[in-house]
């Protein structure tokens, strides 16, 4: 308990200094501040996390790329536009496509025009699994990033036939980093995470993990497991909800800023740990 509370008191200490809006950049993130319709926000939320993977400077340049064909009403546009050749055919993030943003698009168009939101859709997938969170995210998951057969246009429902991998799924025992972050963007509210969503509580969210938070976890004994995957977070998760029952995820940003920000090393909280 002591040691909680010592840990606590630390992590307090990096929120209250690092957890402002102008320590942002270069983050995803920074998108979604030039959005105020929570409806356009999950969706810029949604594009961003989903291609935030690989080089942030790369992540950026791709995020503003989709965004630019979205117009600055998202919602609007894609409630409106029938076709779906929305982002050029010569985008390329890594290992997305054109074609896997574009599927993305119409997917997310089909649920606002039966949902209205995002946000009602998430509500609907909670209720068809009994609140219970992982359910309703493998079906949230299950009905945004499906994918397509691009010559007979027939739905691929499992990985024999392929699979529409720009988002993993908790099914896949995957950390789903980018799921989670998406989720954290939109449920917690401070001067970081913008929020709007009432679905979800932050006490509900997993820590956003990858190698980064893997190794943080690790020196802070919340963890074991040498694989990030999703027992890993939700063993991450349980570690912080003794400190923070009510918002585990609630450090993830300030931590996140070690390595990054001059002046802060992750030595320093196994040293903290230690003494």
């Amino acid at each position: 308990m002591i040691m909680n509370e010592r840990l606590k008191a630390f992590l307090e200490g990096l929120y209250y200094t690092y957890q402002r809006r102008e320590l942002i950049n270069p983050d995803p993130l920074h998108f979604l501040y030039d959005y105020e319709d929570v409806r356009d926000l999950e969706i810029v939320g949604l594009v961003a996390s989903s291609l935030a993977y690989g080089r942030v400077s790369q992540i950026m340049k791709s995020v503003e790329k989709v965004l630019a064909c979205l117009t600055k009403e998202p919602h609007k546009f894609l409630l409106e536009n029938d076709n779906f050749n929305i982002v050029p055919a010569n985008f390329k993030h890594r290992f997305t496509t054109s074609y896997d943003m574009n599927n993305l698009l119409k997917n997310i168009a089909e649920i606002l025009r039966e949902y209205n939101s995002l946000e009602n859709f998430m509500s609907e997938c909670m209720k068809s699994s009994n609140d219970e969170m992982s359910g309703g995210l493998i079906y949230f998951h299950e009905r945004l990033f499906r994918a397509l057969d691009k010559f007979s246009g027939r739905l691929m429902r499992n990985k024999k036939e392929g699979s529409f991998s720009l988002v993993t799924s908790p099914s896949d025992g995957s950390a789903c980093k980018r799921l989670f972050l998406f989720l954290k963007w939109l449920v917690r509210h401070d001067d970081v995470d913008p929020g709007g969503w009432e679905v979800l509580m932050p006490r509900d969210l997993i820590v956003p993990t990858d190698t980064h938070m893997h190794n943080i976890a690790m020196k802070l004994g919340f963890t074991k497991r040498k694989n990030a995957d999703l027992r890993c977070a939700v063993e991450i998760t349980e570690g912080f909800r003794e400190i923070n029952p009510e918002d585990p995820a609630k450090y993830d940003f300030v931590l996140t800023r070690f390595g990054i920000r001059a002046g802060l090393n992750v030595d320093e909280l196994a040293d903290l740990l230690g003494s």
